[in-house]
């Protein structure tokens, strides 16, 4: 019995060293860069609320009450209500689902696809990094925009479409950084020693390269959030985006034409704070991410 007591409080150590250095590190990052710890605040904050819309918002996001058309802020409604009666409130805070999902989605697949194209660019090297990295200098002789823009235009719109076509933009951008790295990791003894252990192709990129670059993966993904969060804004405005009823604030600007720009600024001013603020906290803490791992950067 006491062997087997030891045996449990041996294999519980390793999950409470994990769990204290997190703690020590999550302590050392608030510590030495409280502005990217505010900016994870308000992504936490922001999260919450759009995991809670159902119970946070006060009216349904999609409802209209015609007599209450351009209503001004006040106890009815607080932030008062767009041209059909909608609340704003209650459509800024379904909004923020709206995007987070975009947002989330094309970063974590924009970054993801990046890394693995810059990974195996730079395990292959030859002609397939010539060919591969040819094709990034296209992607990358178009802003970001134009190629959203693009990509729209033949897939449509949509949650699903505007995913992709802001997706896919981020690809090379984060290929070329994930390659730099993986040149290095190439190079690195423990690769030739998977090569000449007769180790195939994908499991050493997946299980020797892939998880060393996810400090530079990592910093991309977080970088990526708030350049999402904004191209889906400035698309659903441009009409390319999501459509309406769907509630999303880029739709909401538009909404606020420029004949209500002195009737009801309301409606643009809410919704045009709330993308800068979420884009603002997405590059506070993706710049302390940043900073926080990548050695050349870290401070004493």
């Amino acid at each position: 019995m006491a062997v087997t007591d030891r045996a449990l409080d041996t294999l519980g150590e390793p999950a409470e060293r994990a769990e204290r250095r997190w703690l020590t590190a999550s302590r050392d990052f608030v510590r030495r860069r409280p502005l990217g710890a505010l900016g994870a605040l308000v992504i936490v904050i922001m999260s919450v609320v759009a995991a809670l819309a159902g119970v946070i918002a006060p009216y349904d996001p999609l409802a209209t009450d015609y007599g209450a058309m351009l209503g001004a802020p006040g106890a009815p409604h607080w932030l008062g209500t767009d041209a059909f009666g909608r609340d704003v409130l209650s459509r800024m805070i379904y909004g923020s689902r709206t995007a987070l999902l975009v947002g989330l989605g094309a970063s974590f697949f924009g970054a993801t696809l990046g890394a693995l194209l810059g990974v195996a660019s730079a395990y292959f090297g030859g002609r397939v990094d010539l060919v591969m990295e040819r094709f990034m200098d296209i992607l990358l002789s178009f802003p970001l925009i134009i190629l959203a823009l693009a990509v729209v235009a033949v897939l449509g719109t949509g949650i699903v479409n505007v995913t992709l076509a802001i997706a896919i933009p981020m690809v090379p951008r984060c290929a070329r950084v994930v390659r730099s790295t993986a040149l290095a990791i190439r190079e690195m003894p423990y690769v030739d020693a998977a090569r000449a252990a007769g180790f195939g192709h994908g499991r050493i990129i997946m299980r020797h390269m892939l998880p060393n670059v996810m400090a530079p993966y990592l910093i991309m993904l977080t970088a990526f959030l708030g350049q999402a969060i904004l191209l889906e804004a400035s698309l659903s405005f441009l009409g390319l985006g999501v459509q309406e009823p769907t509630a999303a604030w880029g739709l909401m600007l538009r909404g606020a034409a420029v004949e209500f720009a002195e009737t009801a600024p309301w409606m643009a001013f809410f919704p045009g704070l709330a993308i800068s603020l979420a884009v603002f906290a997405f590059n506070l803490f993706g710049d302390s991410l940043r900073d926080a791992l990548d050695p050349r950067l870290r401070t004493q």
